[in-house]
């Protein structure tokens, strides 16, 4: 990595903490950030990050992407810049009217591309995370997304963003298209989409696998789910490399 910036404030990884050791205050007028820091590791459910604050302390910012606009505070959420691409594609495959449900929003990375720049017709944004949650609202209001006319016209709102566990708020939903963009634990969260999803509704499916099963284990994962349901495989494809033999693919599927 050596580093990433992040609105105003910088991530940088050890290698460039020795490499600037008693100079680091030079990273701050190079990258015309006010804060740097180093994330030593992202642990549990709630994906928080644990940050050494090394020059500075604001830990709050927003961070431009797509033309989006993503606040949100280093401490306590993780940003990945590595599906930049990714995020845009899929708002740019959303069809006129579609009802999405996004089981994994955090704070809007997928949810608001979708929002902005598609004709959808709702956005369900779920998140289990409260700090998430909280940016998530405010990044629908920063972005203006509900000032937008919905084209359907029984959501005065293009999008809503709901706090609580997918596995239990998606079933209740019902949805022409689904985001399941976290990659530690997604195939869990299968049998809820399919219980959300439309006959011929779209599921984009992201995991986390071994690069020799890429081709198989999220597509087999996916069939028994369906239990039954005709699965027609779309695309399967790796956004980028995770790990040593490791890579985070996306596979898009339709469910009949």
């Amino acid at each position: 990595m050596k580093w990433k910036k992040i609105g105003n404030i910088l991530i940088i990884d050890e290698n460039l903490q020795k490499e600037y050791a008693g100079r680091l205050d030079e990273l701050l007028s190079i990258h015309n950030v006010d804060t740097i820091a180093k994330i030593n590791n992202i642990t549990g459910q709630m994906r928080k990050p644990n940050i050494d604050l090394l020059i500075g302390d604001k830990t709050e910012t927003i961070h431009k992407e797509n033309g989006c606009f993503f606040k949100l505070d280093i401490t306590k959420i993780m940003w990945s810049k590595g599906n930049t691409t990714e995020r845009m594609r899929i708002a740019n495959l959303v069809q006129d009217n579609e009802i999405v449900v996004d089981m994994f929003a955090g704070i809007g990375y997928f949810s608001i591309p979708i929002a902005k720049y598609s004709n959808v017709g709702h956005v369900f944004a779920i998140e289990i995370n409260p700090d998430s949650y909280h940016y998530l609202n405010e990044n629908i209001s920063l972005n203006k997304i509900n000032n937008k006319s919905s084209k359907n016209e029984d959501n005065c709102n293009i999008m809503e963003a709901i706090l609580g566990d997918s596995a239990e708020v998606a079933p209740k939903l019902s949805a022409d298209r689904i985001i399941m963009g976290y990659v530690k634990t997604t195939h869990e969260f299968l049998d809820s989409a399919m219980e959300c999803l439309k006959p011929e509704g779209i599921i984009h499916y992201h995991e986390t696998v071994p690069e020799k099963l890429m081709n198989t284990r999220p597509i087999n994962r996916i069939k028994k789910a369906a239990n039954g349901r005709e699965v027609e495989v779309l695309s399967n494809r790796i956004i980028k490399k995770y790990s040593p033999g490791v890579v985070h693919t996306v596979t898009d599927v339709k469910i009949y």
